[in-house]
């Protein structure tokens, strides 16, 4: 039968206020998720700024000066104006590799500066693993450095936010070695943030940092938790992981991506609505498998506001959106609390940092040629082998460092002057030098272990006077040349006996490079940082050494 108009009308509000209709269905719930990942305890901006594709034309970049935790606090509170439901998580990375004013006081600040912006949240990343366990347990629940004990401003009392390890297990035990998750409510709509790191940890720290410590596959540990989760009422699953990609396109782009974490996307449960990714240090918004992928590049250049929206019904995410923001210093103001906190540590810091190392005539560049040879690699070489060239310091006659030890180019500015501050900067990870024997073919066998991960070569560095070729399209482990291995005017001798040079973290097989672990008659001498400080007073002024230690053939 049809109604009339009237008729229809009267019926509705009889329906509506006898409630015939059934329930009015709930709004969205608009929650805003804050993220950053790789901030490698840059307080203050990096030099370099923030590196981006120039809109002029795709083959060109512009650099804009970003970062610092003032700026970053004061963006923080302005995305989370008026917004009743936030969170601010991280993707591991947060400490480790850090410019000296972090570095100095074992991360501490940095701890402290990301408690004091509301962090929540964080993976561990490999870099946690830096200084081992032990002391990753201590950034978590405060407490005195076991050997500098308490230098700061004030003691140390932990982090305010959470470390999660889904994928870290302690051997002896079975268990995580820190929470695998978090629920958090917004709205009584629960959400499970789960927190892991890649795989790869053991081949990327020092093997003692993580003695009795296993790290599982990323996605088979998240799927073993969706059950879980789902029986304690969750619907909505972030996972926030310390691996990421190599997209192409802008900061919030994601035309193609290539990496890790593609394959860890893919093999997620469906019940993962987002993941929020790192470790490359790039910046991307992707749409992998149907779900949204960010990351936030690296050193705090950018914070990623993801805004999310929950079904109260379903108690699920039903969508979700990203953009990476820049921390411009010059858009956003500094942050007091955060200027307070970083003077308190530059009191102490400061008169050190500032100190002049010497100076140079032009920058020292850690990017690699093709072969694999960097300006400053080389120039830490020297210095190693210098450290350690007398008979009572080693006696080394070769020195290797490790490209991935090597974090900050010296640029040039103040007319070439060189500050203690940025020679650390350069090496933060304070290893000691260790000098030990190896035979002629062991240094070769050692050398080949370079390319053990095709996809991602670790060129070491080398020392004056040592030399070789290598070609890319040889089979593993032929890579190079017997006869191209020379000392000075001199070819390697196989059976021969050298005294070489590398730092603690290769000595124990650091980057896959285990051949090192059969060196004998260990001496262990200075701290890199400390030979490199000292190499550039006696090499004053320094200049950058010629690219002709490796050569690559094809």
């Amino acid at each position: 039968m049809i109604r009339t108009g009237l008729n229809f009308a009267a019926s509705l509000v009889v329906a509506v206020l006898a409630g015939t209709l059934g329930p009015a269905r709930a709004q969205p719930i608009d929650v805003r998720i804050l993220a950053i990942n790789d901030f490698h305890g840059y307080l203050q901006p990096p030099p370099g700024g923030l590196t981006l594709r120039d809109p002029a034309g795709s083959d060109k970049t512009t650099t804009v000066a970003a970062g610092g935790a003032e700026h970053m606090a004061t963006l923080l509170k302005q995305l989370r104006d008026g917004r009743p439901h936030s969170i601010f998580v991280a993707a591991g990375d947060l400490i480790g590799a850090s410019p000296f004013l972090s570095s100095m006081f074992h991360d501490e600040p940095t701890i402290e500066a990301l408690s004091l912006m509301g962090l929540a949240l964080s993976a561990v990343g490999n870099h946690e693993f830096d200084e081992g366990r032990t002391e990753l347990m201590r950034m978590q629940n405060g407490g005195c450095h076991p050997v500098d004990g308490c230098n700061g401003p004030q003691p140390f009392a932990g982090a305010a936010f959470k470390y999660l390890a889904a994928s870290t297990i302690d051997t002896a035990t079975g268990k995580t070695i820190l929470p695998p998750y978090e629920i958090r409510e917004f709205s009584g709509v629960p959400v499970a943030f789960i927190g892991l790191t890649l795989k790869a940890t053991p081949k990327m720290v020092s093997p003692s940092g993580v003695a009795g410590l296993e790290f599982r596959d990323e996605a088979d540990t998240v799927n073993r938790l969706v059950p879980e989760l789902k029986a304690r009422g969750v619907e909505a699953i972030v996972v926030l992981i310390h691996e990421g990609g190599f997209p192409a396109g802008g900061r919030n782009e994601c035309p193609a991506i290539s990496g890790p974490i593609v394959e860890i996307v893919q093999k997620l449960d469906r019940a993962v609505d987002l993941v929020i990714s790192g470790h490359t240090h790039q910046s991307y918004v992707c749409r992998i498998d149907g779900r949204l992928v960010t990351s936030g590049e690296k050193y705090g250049t950018l914070v990623t506001a993801i805004d999310v929206q929950l079904d109260p019904n379903s108690r699920d995410i039903v969508s979700a959106t990203a953009d990476n923001i820049i921390v411009s210093t010059t858009d956003y103001a500094k942050d007091p609390a955060q200027t307070q906190l970083i003077e308190s540590y530059s009191r102490i810091a400061g008169p050190r940092a500032a100190r002049r190392a010497g100076t140079i005539t032009a920058a020292l560049m850690r990017e690699p040629n093709e072969a694999g040879e960097s300006v400053l690699g080389s120039v830490i070489a020297d210095a190693q082998l210098t450290a350690s060239s007398d008979a009572a310091q080693g006696g080394a006659v070769i020195a290797f460092t490790n490209p991935g030890g090597i974090r900050n180019s010296i640029v040039m500015q103040n007319g070439g002057a060189v500050s203690y501050g940025e020679v650390f900067a350069s090496q933060p990870f304070r290893n000691q030098l260790v000098t030990v024997t190896l035979t002629g073919a062991q240094i070769k066998r050692t050398l080949e272990q370079q390319w053990a991960d095709p996809a991602r070569p670790r060129i070491l560095q080398v020392s004056r006077g040592f030399s070789y070729a290598w070609t890319g399209s040889a089979p593993q482990g032929q890579r190079i040349a017997a006869d191209s291995l020379r000392l000075g005017e001199q070819p390697i001798d196989p059976e021969k006996s050298y005294r070489v040079t590398i730092n603690s973290f290769l000595a124990e097989g650091g980057d896959g490079f285990t051949g090192f672990k059969d060196g004998t008659d260990p001496h262990v001498g200075s701290y890199d940082v400390d030979a490199l400080d000292a190499y550039f007073r006696a090499n004053n002024p320094l200049s950058p050494p010629a690219l002709q230690r490796i050569r690559r053939i094809d």
